[in-house]
């Protein structure tokens, strides 16, 4: 490959940093096969279907949204369009920015939003006063053509109103009822230039399931 290929996904271990809710738990990852005993190395691991780096499907939001099984490969793999927002925090992405910022593509199927908030993984403030959308800037994506959103952020809300009820995440829902794709929870975007990227990310095929540990890889196109 011409181009270095960048591993934008986060290590999956014990003592990672979930949620704080009982419905995202903790990762546990136990041995049971053993080589000196069992001739060979095996592990059983608990783990979320939103834990670190992950994709989310329509039916985490959505009621008879399509399922992670279900999702369409060719929007998760493809060109993509990478803009930054390094600086910001506590504050809402305006429909001017985004606009500002995506000015001269016509048309976005895929969208990376960097802000370096990776930076914070592992500590408490990954989940305080992360950057958001816009609602106006959710709607003029969607009619640009979006498939997939991507950030280094926990989510495109606010994280004032992404607790925990039937009214909460609104951007969630508006994208997951569209089928917009949202990959949540990535890292080392600072190792791509921009904006032209071509990204691959890969959920696990969970029936059923309402979204999935990702292995997210891309590099700059």
């Amino acid at each position: 490959m011409k181009n270095k290929l960048i591993d934008l996904t986060f290590t999956v271990s014990e003592k990672m940093l979930t949620f704080p809710s009982y419905w995202h738990p903790a990762v546990k990852i136990t041995r049971l096969g053993h080589l000196a005993t069992e001739g060979r190395e095996t592990r059983k691991i608990v783990i979320g279907t939103h834990t670190g780096t992950h994709l989310d499907a329509p039916r985490h939001f959505i009621s008879g949204g399509k399922s992670i099984d279900r999702v369409c490969l060719d929007r998760c793999i493809g060109p993509a369009i990478l803009i930054t927002f390094y600086g910001k925090a506590n504050e809402e992405i305006s429909l001017k920015e985004i606009k500002d910022k995506l000015a001269g593509f016509k048309r976005i199927e895929r969208l990376l939003l960097r802000f370096g908030w990776s930076r914070h993984w592992g500590k408490k403030k990954y989940y305080k006063g992360y950057p958001y959308l816009s609602e106006g800037a959710c709607r003029w994506l969607v009619k640009k053509g979006l498939k997939l959103l991507g950030m280094d952020t926990p989510s495109p809300d606010d994280p004032k109103n992404n607790r925990g009820s039937n009214k909460d995440s609104p951007n969630h829902r508006y994208f997951l009822k569209r089928n917009v794709a949202l990959l949540e929870y990535l890292c080392n975007l600072n190792k791509l230039k921009g904006p032209d990227v071509f990204i691959m990310a890969l959920p696990l095929k969970i029936k059923g399931g309402d979204g999935s540990p990702a292995r997210v890889v891309a590099y700059d196109a």
